[in-house]
């Protein structure tokens, strides 16, 4: 029997939900950032009362962990887990990068290959990246480069030593020639990161990835989240 999933992703500009029931996928997108907090929890409740499904209808509620922006990761982070509180259900906790990925794929597809670096580089800013490397085996994401903070030339180096086949992100646009990726496909854009949650949220389903609400716990990969103001400085200095 297929599940019933919430499925909801702060993590960037754009404020991604899917709604999961059996035999179709409801999804929406909206403008994030600063007024995720407000517009989360009116948009869930108005996309469960367009479908008709009540809250306790649901199996578990999917939130995009991270990493990324540090106010969006509190934001679904703390609605999944106080909703799934509330109904006794678990959580599924979906690597917010991994979306960027599952977009790339389903605009162009590759044939499974666990080998086949799919790399995503999101601008982090302050001059540095998060990103992670995904293979697909079996139609299932695995992980190859655990999530993390690189500074440019530290991620150019690992794309040296280790080609990506794609790179998809925000980053590729932030800092176009600074970042260089040689021959690999490159998605500058996302398509529908709510239809990649979608798809994600029933994998991690799939997987029996459920987790105790209180193990929703958001992927902070930087303690600092600005510069000073002679930070800033010294950086634009060194750049010219």
């Amino acid at each position: 029997m297929e599940p019933t999933l919430l499925a909801l992703d702060t993590a960037t500009e754009t404020m991604a939900l899917a709604l999961i029931v059996p035999g179709g996928v409801q999804t929406r997108l909206m403008p994030g950032g600063a007024a995720a907090s407000a517009q989360l929890i009116p948009a869930v409740l108005s996309l469960l009362a367009d479908a008709d499904v009540e809250m306790r209808q649901l199996d578990a509620i999917a939130f995009g962990q991270g990493p990324g922006a540090f106010t969006g990761l509190r934001t679904a982070c703390a609605v999944a887990q106080g909703l799934a509180f509330g109904i006794d259900r678990p959580v599924l906790a979906i690597d917010s990068l991994l979306l960027v990925a599952d977009d790339a794929q389903a605009q162009q597809p590759l044939a499974d290959d666990a080998a086949l670096l799919h790399w995503v580089a999101m601008d982090a800013r302050m001059d540095e990246v998060y990103a992670a490397a995904y293979g697909r085996r079996a139609a299932v994401w695995q992980r190859q480069v655990a999530p993390a903070l690189y500074t440019l030339p530290a991620l150019a180096e690992r794309w040296r030593l280790q080609p990506p086949v794609r790179v998809a992100g925000s980053a590729i646009s932030a800092f176009g020639a600074r970042l260089p990726f040689g021959s690999a496909q490159a998605f500058a854009r996302e398509h529908d990161r709510a239809a990649a949650l979608a798809r994600l949220a029933r994998e991690a389903w799939s997987q029996r990835a459920q987790l105790d609400p209180a193990q929703a716990l958001p992927l902070y990969l930087r303690d600092k989240v600005a510069l000073t103001t002679a930070e800033r400085a010294a950086q634009k200095a060194a750049a010219a």
